[in-house]
């Protein structure tokens, strides 16, 4: 099976300041590609074999034809799960690590920053992100809470110094 990349509905993409940015709606996920990894990402339609996938990144960036540095960058879309059939790609570099083909490439002049990096953040949903509680709201525990205190007595939220366990 060819690599595919994920897209539809679920999926929102843009270019922000010379990163591209994938959101995942469906697991609340932000993932920002380094250039080396959206050029792959985005060349993965299902039809282009990993030969012609790394040849295109050869020309691209300038790489040495590293198929290394493909099975990589596909892992690591796997593993974000942007890829159709991520599991297939989780195994494929296995024991391949960025610093280990980085240390290989540096010997033929090519620099890690080419090397296909995601980077993953989890992006809270509204109710994940709702504020904190100001003094005199009813609360129920502490952690809802500005302060950090919601007194048991009350069951409002209060400051520090009117803290009752």
């Amino acid at each position: 099976m060819l690599p595919k990349a994920r897209n539809g509905s679920q999926i929102l993409t843009r270019e922000l300041d010379g990163e591209f940015i994938v959101y995942d709606k469906r697991r609340h996920r932000a993932h920002c590609l380094n250039p080396t990894v959206a050029a792959l990402w985005q060349l993965c339609d299902g039809q282009t074999s990993i030969s012609d996938l790394t040849a295109a990144q050869s020309r691209s960036f300038g790489l040495a034809e590293e198929e290394r540095v493909t099975h990589l960058g596909l892992r690591q879309l796997a593993r974000a799960r942007l890829l159709e059939e991520h599991r297939m790609y989780l195994e494929i570099s296995n024991g391949l690590t960025r610093r280990a083909i980085g240390r290989h490439l540096s010997l033929a002049g090519a620099t890690a920053a080419l090397l296909p990096l995601v980077t993953t953040i989890i992006a809270p949903t509204s109710a994940m992100a709702q504020s904190c509680l100001a003094n005199g709201i009813p609360c129920a525990t502490s952690a809802q809470c500005c302060s950090g205190c919601c007194n048991s007595g009350s069951g409002k939220c209060v400051g520090m110094g009117n803290c009752l366990p």
